[in-house]
């Protein structure tokens, strides 16, 4: 809301009101406008019942709220109204057409309206019928005009970048249980001897040359050399000094 004449109206600002929460179909029901309607015609009565041998206890009260049009189908008619008063200090304000503002009063009580005991099989049964309603949609069948499917076919580029694609895709490796494993002292042979042309390797190098399992090699590794896991050869291999030694008498 904005005020343009920066004036409210505050001539009722203490007068009491209701604050009432009610279903969907209470609502609806209310706004629908009746045959004969008319500005001062009613179209709900609430009931005040109080018992007198308590009426000093507020809480004895009880508020009960009928519909009185005539035209509201299978809506149940009447409803109980739970009082609150433990709520936020809240005012009610109004703006006209011509954009005056007013403070119609403030909220005095707070209700939450629910089915009245007599009504709640019926209530029940009304919102079973409102989910059923709400879960079967309508299908509906669209005759297009242009029946030639054009519009539905995939564009030229669309092919020739699916098929670029398939081919962009790289080649699968050969996986380690593809490779055939040596005999392992023929394979220790030929580490021997790839240690005697360069002293330090990696596991991905020595992979490329024995084209053996990872597995395997890893075995054979354990066994023969040392990995290094600093300095200049870091992450690589290089024979266990016993081995060193054997390898240097053999050259001699």
């Amino acid at each position: 809301m904005e005020n343009k004449d920066g004036f409210l109206e505050t001539s009722k600002a203490e007068r009491s009101m209701w604050l009432m929460k009610c279903p969907g179909v209470v609502s609806r029901s209310l706004k629908t406008p009746q045959l004969s309607s008319s500005s001062s015609q009613a179209v709900a009565k609430v009931i005040l019942s109080i018992d007198p041998l308590v009426s000093n206890d507020s809480s004895s009260t009880q508020f009960m709220m009928e519909l009185v049009g005539t035209e509201t189908g299978d809506v149940p008619k009447r409803y109980s109204m739970d009082m609150t008063k433990d709520f936020v200090p809240m005012s009610v304000f109004s703006e006209t057409s011509q954009g005056k503002l007013s403070v119609e009063g403030k909220i005095k009580n707070k209700f939450d309206m629910r089915p009245h005991d007599e009504n709640i099989e019926n209530y029940g049964k009304l919102c079973r019928e409102r989910t059923n309603k709400s879960m079967n949609k309508s299908r509906q069948i669209q005759v297009i005009d242009n029946d030639n499917g054009t519009h539905m076919r995939p564009m030229p580029g669309m092919i020739i970048a699916a098929v670029f694609n398939e081919k962009k895709k790289a080649p699968t490796k050969t996986s380690d249980t593809k490779r055939t494993r040596r005999d392992r002292g023929e394979m220790e042979d030929i580490m021997f001897k790839l240690f005697e042309r360069q002293p330090n390797w990696t596991l991905r190098q020595l992979i490329q040359e024995t084209d053996q399992p990872e597995q395997f090699l890893k075995d054979i590794l354990k066994d023969l050399c040392m990995y290094n896991n600093k300095g200049a050869n870091q992450g690589s291999y290089e024979l266990k000094p016993e081995y060193k030694k054997a390898t240097d008498n053999t050259n001699i």
